[in-house]
């Protein structure tokens, strides 16, 4: 990490910061892991988190519980929750499906899945985040009438993750939105490359 990072990490990890346990099943008390009652949206794989920071500013009667295992990400969010005054933000580091595990049904406002690494040989499809049984958990994680946004830059990607998220009986797709999230850097390395971007919303029933 750079210096700013690990000033960040030192400062605000004891306040802000979540450490993921491998095998932990303990529930998550969300109410006082923001200190408040508010809506909560988890975001799987932030990168850099300046599109989290970002909507986080922009809409601070909700939660923000960030996961990722990129440690500068993790220092760069902090240090963007620090500038910008963000309390509405906490950061985990470790495995997200496992922390997902420790939520309880029912319990999130909104799950974003932004960019997930796309593991585009056929003998790693199995490594992607959007598949059936992690879909089917998301969506008993959110509350009757939550969103479960994901994006991808990848059509063959894209498509699959439509094929799955259509499937689930629980999930009802909703409109695209393109324009409602902020731009990611994979967003923009992708579109640079010519690929075209693909917002999936789905309601839980």
């Amino acid at each position: 990490m750079s210096s700013r990072h690990s000033d960040a990490h030192a400062a605000l990890w004891p306040r802000f910061g979540l450490t993921v346990l491998d095998g932990d099943r303990t529930p998550l008390d969300l109410v006082e892991l923001f200190g408040r009652d508010v809506p909560v949206v988890l975001e799987i794989g932030f990168g850099m988190g300046d599109a989290t920071a970002a909507m986080a500013a922009a809409d601070r009667g909700r939660g923000y519980l960030g996961v990722e295992v990129h440690t500068p990400g993790i220092g760069n969010l902090l240090a963007l929750a620090g500038e910008l005054g963000l309390d509405n933000v906490r950061v985990a580091h470790g495995d997200a499906m496992q922390l997902v595990h420790q939520l309880r049904p029912g319990s999130l406002d909104a799950v974003h899945v932004f960019f997930p690494d796309p593991w585009p040989k056929a003998r790693h499809h199995k490594r992607r985040l959007v598949q059936p049984s992690n879909v089917a958990l998301l969506r008993e994680r959110l509350r009757p009438g939550g969103v479960l946004h994901c994006a991808t830059d990848w059509p063959e990607y894209a498509e699959a993750m439509a094929e799955t998220l259509d499937a689930d009986p629980g999930l009802r797709r909703l409109p695209a939105m393109p324009h409602g999230r902020p731009e990611t850097k994979f967003e923009r390395r992708g579109a640079e490359a010519g690929r075209p971007i693909t917002d999936l919303r789905y309601e839980r029933r």
